[in-house]
């Protein structure tokens, strides 16, 4: 293991092979199809990320490809992926379980609006972020 100096965390040595590194980039890439097909309809953008079908084989695609990325920055990435969509459906299920009682006086409907655009933001964040760090060939660190 070698240690970048820039986040004094211990990063993997070994390098990926050219073919993970195209195929983390087709994970980013279904992920964000997911959120430019929630933007043109009337999906909200985690909602289209949770459950939106390119979203769904990305995350598949992750965990069929984990292992092989052990050992190299990949592996960062992959763990980014599947605990970006993870946790917003975690989040997701919570704004939900927060806001349908309260819609009730009505105010769920706003708690319900607001979590969904602040995760909506998140799940774009992480995906950019993601991205522009595998497009530097560097892990990223959660």
């Amino acid at each position: 293991m070698a240690q970048d100096l820039n986040h004094s965390v211990t990063v993997p040595s070994q390098a990926a092979n050219e073919s993970l590194v195209s195929y983390t980039h087709l994970i980013y890439a279904l992920h964000s199809l997911s959120v430019l097909i929630a933007l043109t309809s009337a999906l909200t953008i985690v909602g289209g990320f949770v459950f939106g079908l390119p979203s769904i084989i990305a995350v598949i695609m992750n965990y069929a490809r984990q292992s092989d990325a052990r050992g190299t920055f990949l592996e960062s990435h992959f763990s980014w992926q599947i605990r970006t969509f993870w946790f917003a459906l975690l989040w997701l299920i919570v704004v939900w379980g927060l806001s349908l009682p309260l819609m009730l006086v009505l105010v769920g409907f706003a708690t319900l609006a607001i979590g969904h655009v602040l995760l909506g933001i998140w799940v774009v964040y992480r995906i950019v972020r993601g991205w522009l760090a595998l497009r530097d060939r560097r892990p990223v660190f959660p």
